[in-house]
């Protein structure tokens, strides 16, 4: 074998080696992205669950399905403090992630409806339908983190009537930071416990746009972190709505950013903003007629 042969034989192995290391990282990469919830069909249901004979007022529908990323920590985080305050307050919370309880016979049990890190596009044309009717007419609306983070909505409705706000990012390497909350309603029920400022560790979400209409209770102070991804500034300046609640008709609607972390659902501050959160869109508001 000549010299020059041998050095293409060495190449080859190099390049087979290569390869072969390639297609095992493009392997794990792709595992690791279905294990999160990409990479998948979405899947709808058109069968309703059968709701619990004794299931009485105040009742929460708190509802967790995922088309997309899924928050494997937070879901069940969040699901385990509406329990506890289910259990505190007399409320009936009904846990599930199938669609189609969201119909006008079934969401008419329910005081308020929580979405629990909801993520891809879940409901049917005719789901989407009763959800909108449910609201003008009086229910009420919770959307938890990743129930406001998808870069895309295929129901244009719900970023701009619903939520009010388009997500755009949030920051990476590092990905969760810790930043001051500003109180921006210091009357508000929802969030009057709170001091003026506090700090909390999570993963900051940046929108293309303020929520317009809507009355803002915690914003973000974007001097205590940095909104960066990468090289890439994705921050909002000054004002950077965190959390805030609007009337939908009859409806009530409140959305809170934070939550990617379990720990954010054990912090009694941030716990507690969602309890009253709850109990705001469980009642009949008189700005909202």
């Amino acid at each position: 074998m000549t010299r020059s042969s041998s050095r293409l034989a060495r190449f080859g192995r190099y390049a087979l080696i290569a390869l072969v290391v390639l297609a095992l990282l493009a392997g794990a990469l792709a595992i690791k992205l279905r294990m999160d919830g990409f990479l998948r069909e979405p899947a709808y249901e058109t069968v309703a669950p059968v709701l619990p004979a004794d299931l009485k007022h105040p009742a929460i529908l708190l509802f967790s399905k995922t088309n997309g990323f899924i928050h494997k920590e937070a879901i069940p985080a969040a699901q385990a403090l509406f329990q506890k305050l289910g259990e505190t307050n007399g409320w009936s919370v009904y846990l599930t992630d199938n669609a189609a309880v969201h119909n006008p016979q079934d969401l008419a049990r329910f005081d308020a409806v929580v979405w629990n890190n909801v993520s891809g596009d879940v409901l049917t044309a005719e789901q989407r339908t009763a959800l909108e009717q449910y609201l003008q007419n009086g229910g009420g609306f919770v959307g938890i983190h990743g129930s406001g983070g998808d870069p895309e909505y295929a129901w244009a409705w719900y970023p701009q009537s619903l939520l009010r706000a388009q997500f755009t990012a949030h920051p990476m390497f590092p990905q969760f930071q810790e930043a001051t909350l500003k109180v921006e309603s210091p009357q508000d029920a929802i969030v009057s416990h709170l001091p003026e400022s506090f700090s909390m560790t999570d993963e900051w979400y940046s929108f293309r746009a303020p929520p317009k209409d809507v009355q803002v209770l915690l914003s973000l102070d974007e001097q205590t972190y940095s909104p960066q991804v990468l090289f890439a500034d994705i921050g909002m300046g000054k004002d950077h709505p965190i959390a805030w609640k609007h009337c939908l008709g009859k409806g009530r609607a409140f959305y809170g950013a934070p939550g990617h972390l379990a720990s954010s659902y054990s912090d009694p501050r941030y716990a507690r903003v969602l309890e009253q959160a709850t109990r705001w869109a469980m009642q009949p508001d008189p700005a909202c007629q």
